[in-house]
């Protein structure tokens, strides 16, 4: 659908949208869940961790909003189909599918297992990839059949989430880093073949946000994937000498990084596509 900028409710604007959030238990992911079922749409929370999807849920509902919790791991086969069915199926179409969920398992090349590559590069592009694949249906399919019956076919956005580290590299992230590299050459290919259905496809690379994925490695916080536990965060003495590069001296918010999905998620960004934004306060590799 082809929004003219002064028919964009600001409050509402993605009324009558709905939204895959990969993801979407913690941190980002959350935030951005939060966000759009405010502003209207409804809104399908998917994580590995049950808990906390369920408690995005319950906090959209206790706001007035709609959402359903799908739990699972976005790289088991068959997972992307039946997340993405499951919204369809509730609400009648998908709309925007934003490509989030995500850890680090850092090291340097010379000691990196073949596990941690694959781990890693599974996670953050080929279950990307997969995602937009399954998404075919609700996406192109919709829009032929909207096109078909003399009617634009509906915009309709992929949002993938890239990094710093993959704009610039990261010292102990090769994995990581080429994972996240790779997700751009996805986005812009996306924004090629799906443009005539109306699909918009862009990428938001983060610097350092403020999560339970970037604190201090120091508090032990880990992620527990096929039996093993694998540690997260960042050492403290290289998270303060990270911070002290960033021009806005400071690490950003959650909710300030679901604001720059909610731009390429929105009729803001009806004609916005195969574009990457750096979102790193002032840091951009």
């Amino acid at each position: 659908m082809h929004t003219k900028q002064h028919d964009i409710d600001m409050g509402r604007m993605l009324a009558d949208r709905v939204a895959v959030i990969t993801g979407s238990g913690r941190g980002i992911g959350r935030a951005a869940a939060l966000l759009f079922a405010r502003l209207g749409a409804r809104v399908a929370v998917s994580d590995i961790d049950a808990g906390p999807a369920r408690e995005t849920v319950e906090q959209i509902a206790a706001e007035g909003g709609e959402a359903i919790a799908c739990v699972g791991d976005i790289t088991a086969p068959g997972f992307p189909e039946s997340l993405l069915a499951a919204a369809a199926d509730k609400w009648g179409g998908l709309h925007i599918l934003v490509n989030n969920a995500g850890y680090t398992w850092d090291g340097m090349v010379a000691g990196m297992s073949d596990e941690q590559w694959d781990r890693i590069i599974d996670l953050h592009l080929k279950a990307p990839f997969r995602m937009i694949r399954a998404a075919a249906p609700y996406f192109v399919e919709a829009a032929k059949k909207e096109m078909e019956a003399g009617a634009p076919a509906v915009a309709r956005k992929i949002v993938n989430i890239s990094s710093i580290s993959g704009v610039g590299g990261n010292l102990g992230q090769a994995n990581y880093s080429s994972a996240k590299s790779g997700v751009v050459g996805l986005t812009r290919t996306m924004s090629k073949e799906w443009a005539r259905y109306n699909v918009q496809s862009n990428c938001v690379a983060f610097g350092l946000i403020d999560t339970r994925l970037t604190g201090e490695k120091e508090k032990g916080v880990s992620v527990q994937i096929d039996g093993k536990k694998i540690a997260v965060g960042v050492p403290e003495k290289v998270r303060q000498g990270f911070i002290q590069m960033i021009p806005a001296g400071r690490p950003g918010t959650p909710e300030e990084a679901a604001r720059a999905i909610l731009f390429f998620a929105s009729p803001l960004s009806d004609y916005v596509s195969g574009q990457l934004l750096v979102v790193g306060g002032g840091l951009s590799t």
